[in-house]
């Protein structure tokens, strides 16, 4: 699996991006949100127990990643006509404020390390930064939904660009190597 301080894949693929008839899908690559930040979480397929909490999670802190100049993308191995079904029967998927990429031939979770035996992606989380470096990696276990906050917690201290504390939340103060050092 790729981690912290690797480059994070050139992707091409389509996405489910509205429901609106016309509208629905879009490509979307590696250079879509180049210099920006990304959220860009794996889920193991659509139609689901798990996933939609996530996914309605992450849709629910839009804004808030939208205003640390990230973008959410989400995306499976289903096919971007699966994704849009999902968001038309799914209550909580209608409105998605991003993308659901279609990656059907597995190519971005076979480049990310994710592909688990069984064929589905592995429920996994990667922030990159501006530069298209993967900066936090998060896998949990296929039935254990992660934490959305949690990783807008970890973008917030990754763009302070200092040392943060265990438990660190935004507004709260960092490291002084120096004053650490010196004693203060």
């Amino acid at each position: 699996m790729l981690t912290v301080g690797d480059k994070f894949p050139e992707f091409e693929l389509t996405a489910c991006v509205s429901l609106e008839k016309g509208r629905e899908f879009q490509t979307i690559d590696h250079k879509t949100y180049e210099g920006r930040w990304k959220v860009v979480f794996s889920y193991p397929k659509d139609f689901t127990f798990v996933c939609p909490t996530e996914i309605a999670a992450f849709a629910r802190l839009n804004e808030e990643f939208a205003d640390r100049d990230a973008v959410v993308l989400g995306f499976s191995g289903d096919s971007e006509f699966v994704h849009h079904a999902w968001r038309k029967d799914h209550p909580d998927l209608r409105e998605l404020p991003f993308p659901l990429l279609a990656d059907p031939r597995h190519e971005l979770m076979r480049a990310l390390g994710i592909e688990d035996e069984d064929g589905y992606a592995q429920r996994a989380v990667f922030v990159v930064d501006p530069n298209s470096e993967i900066q936090f990696t998060m896998v949990t276990a296929g039935s254990v939904g992660r934490n959305p906050q949690e990783v807008l917690r970890v973008l917030d201290a990754l763009q302070t660009d200092e040392l943060c504390p265990c438990n660190w939340n935004k507004g709260d103060a960092t490291l002084d190597p120096a004053a650490l050092l010196a004693g203060v």
